[in-house]
């Protein structure tokens, strides 16, 4: 499963989707975006790699940034609505469905756990945490946040990670010569940094060490 998602990840690289043409690109961006910020069958999607790529992109003049900041702000905010609003309709029953190829009520539970964690401000942190932003909206309708307060969270991640993560792309490759060449490079530092807090959150969750260490067989009495 996982050697699948990765090649399905691959087709939506931000170098692949602008070889379509500047229109097709602008619409798939947004799409993806829209998709991983609320639907849950959008957790695998390349979030933050395509913002950063696709500043870089703009950078180059292959596409154009202004263009590109209010497709994903738009995409962010309302792909998160839509994961609230799906929330707060299904409720509770969502952990009664059946895992599927791309449904795992884990992430829900991960969701859940964070959001009980550091509460509201779980919209805005959660934008920088991969797969928990997915579920993240989800998780405020199912606990029934006032949508006023939810919406005004979710403006102020996307702002910072659809918008931030996307001017810093741009921002690098004005400044930084042949950056195009150590893309690969600065993407994949992006990625782990994105994947920090998740591991912090691991850490510092007994439960889940606990689960980690017996997977590993660490800790067991010979």
């Amino acid at each position: 499963m996982i050697e699948t998602l990765l090649s399905i990840r691959h087709i939506f690289e931000p170098q692949n989707i602008a070889e379509l043409g500047k229109v097709t690109a602008y619409f798939a961006f947004f799409g993806i975006i829209f998709a991983e910020s609320g639907l849950f069958f959008g957790f695998f999607l390349p979030g933050d790699s395509l913002l950063f790529t696709a500043g870089f992109l703009a950078s180059q003049d292959i596409l154009n940034i202004w263009i590109l900041l209010p497709v994903f702000f738009i995409a962010a905010v309302t792909g998160d609505s839509i994961g609230y609003s799906f929330g707060r309709r299904v409720g509770r029953k969502i952990f009664n469905r059946e895992d599927s190829f791309f449904f795992h009520k884990k992430h829900i539970d991960k969701a859940e756990k964070f959001y009980e964690q550091h509460g509201k401000k779980t919209i805005i942190i959660a934008r920088f945490v991969p797969v928990v932003r997915t579920f993240a909206p989800i998780v405020a309708g199912i606990g029934k946040m006032e949508y006023s307060t939810f919406l005004a969270y979710n403006v102020i991640g996307a702002l910072l990670w659809a918008v931030g993560l996307t001017l810093a792309g741009y921002i690098l490759g004005a400044v930084i010569p042949n950056l195009d060449k150590y893309l690969h490079v600065v993407v994949g530092i992006i990625i782990v940094v994105s994947l920090l807090p998740a591991v912090w959150h691991v850490l510092k969750d007994p439960e889940m060490r606990e689960g980690i260490s017996s997977k590993l067989g660490i800790g067991k009495k010979k």
